[in-house]
């Protein structure tokens, strides 16, 4: 089996280094593996609304758009496609338990968001995309 490269660029200088991606390989069917890039694009555009309703201010609203879209209540989207086209049936137990932390993480910063304290709604960022880097650092799909 060939090892795939991951280049990543040191801070400081821009210096280019080579390091071996260790990244676990999870390999989907075609379907599951395009639907599964599809969301990942759409969470990380609804992650960023998030992010920036905070920001302005809209703490609640920030939080009803990331239960809606990335918490427990955005589970299952895919419980209707064939199972070959479903992202989490084909996922490793562990990438699968990571996204649903994922989820979870995000229903918790709803909640957070849902006392209006921008504050506590900011500080609870990281916490909801902790699983977002756990499993892209873990994972990959090709």
């Amino acid at each position: 089996m060939r090892k795939k490269t991951l280049l990543l660029v040191a801070l400081l200088g821009g210096t280019v280094i080579a390091a071996e991606d260790v990244r676990q390989l999870a390999k989907l069917p075609p379907q599951a593996e395009i639907n599964l890039r599809e969301e990942m694009r759409v969470s990380l555009l609804q992650l960023n609304e998030v992010i920036s309703l905070v920001v302005a201010g809209k703490v609640k609203e920030a939080g009803e758009l990331a239960e809606k879209e990335l918490g427990i209540s955005a589970m299952g989207k895919n419980r209707a496609l064939p199972l070959e086209a479903r992202p989490g049936a084909n996922m490793p137990p562990g990438m699968h338990q990571i996204g649903q932390e994922g989820h979870k993480d995000a229903s918790a910063f709803a909640a957070i968001a849902a006392t209006g304290d921008r504050e506590k709604a900011l500080a609870a960022i990281p916490k909801m995309t902790a699983s977002c880097i756990a499993c892209h650092y873990s994972y990959r799909i090709r």
